[in-house]
């Protein structure tokens, strides 16, 4: 039993690790395969895509829950779940999830800046989670887990910063800790397999581990 805990907290504790360039798994040559087109809406999940969209790149624990949570927000064009922030490139759903590639299970969102605002996305993203557990989601552990967004230029980044130190006072108020999401300019989105896309509309009954914190998010005005 004593053995069996000790190996216990030492694979949670590598599960929390992120591993260097050195410990990290090869590069893959090819890009997953996935449809173009997103299962819900038809629209396209990648270029080309309307010029009047932005994007943007959000890491909430796994992302079967976090990509429908912004799929049905008005004003989102489409969706797609995917990799970053990590080490290997183009790495598979194995891979990631062997905690050795360093990336994040992310959710890639395109949006129309002129129906819903970075500001109001990043709203939705802090109120459906916990951005203070670390490298983990609720029972979900590991460093692919947790809290990040990757932002696409300074305007985003700033916007980001100052969205985290008022979502901050808010769960302040709630006794919860600092939070621990990683922000930081996005490097390269990977595209996840087509099984995992759109997971939850293709299996309704699948998992979603989202669960939010009860703090409100209130924007400046």
């Amino acid at each position: 039993m004593l053995n069996d805990f000790i190996f216990g907290q030492a694979r949670a504790a590598q599960k929390a690790k992120l591993p260097t360039a050195d410990e990290a798994l090869p590069h893959r040559s090819q890009p997953a395969l996935f449809n173009p087109e997103h299962f819900v809406s038809g629209h396209r999940i990648v270029d080309p895509l309307p010029e009047n969209l932005e994007k943007a790149v959000f890491g909430l624990g796994c992302f079967w829950g976090a990509e429908r949570l912004f799929w049905e927000l008005p004003g989102v064009y489409s969706t797609a779940v995917g990799y970053a922030g990590g080490i290997t490139a183009h790495p598979s759903y194995e891979d990631v999830c062997s905690g050795q590639t360093g990336h994040a299970e992310v959710v890639i969102v395109f949006f129309d800046p002129s129906a819903i605002t970075y500001d109001a996305l990043l709203g939705a993203f802090w109120e459906a989670h916990d951005p203070t557990q670390g490298m983990r989601q609720g029972n979900d552990l590991g460093t692919q887990y947790r809290s990040a967004l990757y932002t696409i230029d300074e305007a985003q980044m700033e916007s980001a910063k100052r969205s985290a130190a008022l979502f901050q006072a808010a769960l302040s108020e709630k006794g919860y800790a600092n939070i621990t999401t990683e922000i930081g300019a996005l490097d390269t989105f990977y595209y996840a397999d087509d099984y995992h896309q759109q997971y939850l509309a293709k299996n309704p009954n699948g998992y979603c581990g989202l669960a939010g914190t009860g703090a409100c998010y209130r924007p400046e005005d």
